[in-house]
């Protein structure tokens, strides 16, 4: 993801001032094809952006509310928010840290592994990634020697990454980028952009600019979540404004390869609720064969219905019965004198509890492994964000898993809330509680 670490409070609204409801106007066409947007996906209603968190003294100051509306486009079926703030105000200083999971670390290393065996990636290569992050995955090269570059727009996470060793441009890519990038002979043998193509306003130039940087027999991979698998498990919290655009295979390769592109490839993962990693080259090569993946995953989004706009308008029915659930387990916790805590202060938590309108009078305060978060309160919602050490002091009857993708992680971290009889509530796609 664009995520990042700071020494202070980061992510922190740039607009503490002015109008807290935003007045900007919606996007009037798609973001690749133009058709205009008619058919909404999805409305979450009014919410904060996910990663502004706030410190103490901002608390009584006004905070910016967005519509968080999704559209589907009749013509290229890209689901994709209205447009609300730029990127540069979201991601040029962000609060999230890649290094804080270790399964994400894990992901990471067998990642490297893998492609490096795969494509013969060794000290004659290049490998650039996009949206680099503090270096959790370049890390991996660095250590095979490896030649390596990341580009990040979040100033205080590029830091992170280079007192990693990981050498890193604050900068945000697109063609302006990639063609500096080759004018100086860099050409990317391995092209990477985890969790960031659902952050980019302008995919043209995006896509472009991978087209341009990627060498003539180079290799493109990129990971983001899968918009079936969010609409098969009501996975309302992947929907955030940092999130421009929720992704079918059968969208994304139209993009690819209205600009030159050819996904020979697509793995399915495990990865936040369900991601797909796809695999891109130039298409005037034929040196790697489409695989079989590819036609067998575009038969199976067509049979569940992405290539029409019906399902795709059945899915606010299923989001307003998670919103339901949740509330109802949440009432009776508290109508029962339970405590119940959070675990976790994810992008996609601050959704989901301001989706749902759940702030303090439902859950006394959450918890993160992130120091840089501590300290801190959810924006919306304004739950205070404490040290993990905080659940044993408590001893809360519940913790309510946020980042619920990580949900055997934590659970296996904080298996001594058994101890006292406590319980996990995973929120997605309904609302369970779990002993």
């Amino acid at each position: 993801m664009l995520e990042a670490a700071g020494v202070e409070a980061r992510g922190l609204p740039r607009a503490d001032v002015g109008p807290a409801i935003s007045t900007l106007q919606p996007k009037k066409g798609c973001r690749f094809c133009g058709t205009a947007l008619e058919h909404v996906f999805v409305d979450l209603g009014m919410s904060p952006l996910a990663n502004s968190y706030r410190r103490r003294d901002d608390l009584g100051k006004p905070e910016r509310f967005f519509p968080l509306r999704a559209y589907v486009c009749a013509e290229c079926f890209l689901v994709q928010l209205e447009d609300s703030e730029s990127p540069e105000a979201i991601f040029s200083d962000y609060a999230y840290f890649s290094s804080f999971s270790d399964s994400w670390l894990d992901h990471a290393r067998r990642y490297v592994h893998d492609i490096s065996e795969r494509f013969n990636i060794g000290e004659q290569s290049q490998v650039v990634e996009i949206a680099s992050n503090d270096g959790y995955l370049l890390q991996y090269f660095v250590e095979r020697n490896v030649p390596v570059l990341g580009i990040e727009p979040a100033g205080n996470v590029a830091e992170a990454a280079r007192r990693r060793g990981v050498p890193t441009r604050v900068r945000f890519f697109g063609q302006e980028t990639a063609r500096e990038l080759v004018r100086e002979g860099i050409q990317a043998d391995l092209l990477i952009g985890n969790n960031v193509l659902a952050h980019v306003p302008d995919l043209n130039d995006f896509v472009r600019g991978l087209k341009i940087l990627l060498a003539d027999d180079g290799v493109i991979t990129l990971e983001f979540p899968h918009l079936m698998r969010l609409m098969a498990e009501n996975q309302i919290d992947t929907i955030y404004h940092e999130h421009f655009s929720y992704f079918s295979f059968l969208a994304v390769e139209k993009i690819f390869a209205a600009r030159g592109l050819c996904l020979f490839d697509v793995e399915e993962l495990p990865t936040h609720g369900g991601s797909l990693r796809i695999y891109a080259r130039h298409d005037r090569s034929d040196t790697r064969p489409v695989s079989p993946r590819v036609a067998d995953l575009r038969r199976r989004e067509t049979e569940f219905g992405l290539a029409s706009t019906e399902r795709y308008l059945a899915f606010a029915g299923q989001v307003h019965e998670t919103k339901c659930r949740l509330l109802e387990l949440l009432i009776a916790a508290k109508r029962s004198g339970k405590q119940v805590v959070g675990y976790g202060a994810p992008a996609k938590g601050n959704t989901l509890l301001n989706y749902c309108g759940i702030r303090s009078d439902f859950i006394d305060y959450t918890v993160d492994r992130s120091p840089h978060k501590q300290g801190l309160f959810l924006p919306g919602t304004h739950i205070r964000i404490d040290d993990p050490g905080r659940i044993r002091e408590t001893r809360p009857a519940y913790v309510l898993i946020l980042p619920w993708n990580l949900k055997d992680e934590i659970m296996e971290q904080m298996a001594y809330i058994r101890d006292w009889g406590g319980k996990f509530i995973v929120p997605i796609p309904f609302a369970q509680v779990i002993d």
